[in-house]
């Protein structure tokens, strides 16, 4: 199965999305640092957690596409499929 990237609008928003995150896990350690009340960063790291999930179901979902088009051309691996699902629910 080839490893195409996914289309340019699809890598964007998956880039600014990991941009955002690693904002937010910085405000996440400077909540710390300044040993801000635990409600608040509990708080902050569901989100952190919730985007992340987002995330990767956005990078599973380019994947999956590719994998169509692999198997559309007959050349798909639905082991490859699979495992790539299992690695996003663990």
């Amino acid at each position: 199965m080839g490893r195409a990237a996914p289309d340019l609008e699809t890598r964007s928003r998956i880039i600014n999305r990991l941009k955002r995150l690693e904002g937010q896990v910085r405000g996440l350690q400077k909540m710390v640092e300044e040993d801000r009340e635990c409600h608040e960063i509990l708080t902050l790291l569901s989100g952190i957690r919730n985007a992340l999930e987002a995330t990767g179901e956005l990078i599973l979902e380019a994947y999956l596409e590719e994998c169509r088009a692999d198997l559309a051309k007959g050349q798909g691996d639905t082991k490859a499929i699979v495992q790539a699902v299992r690695l996003l629910r663990r």
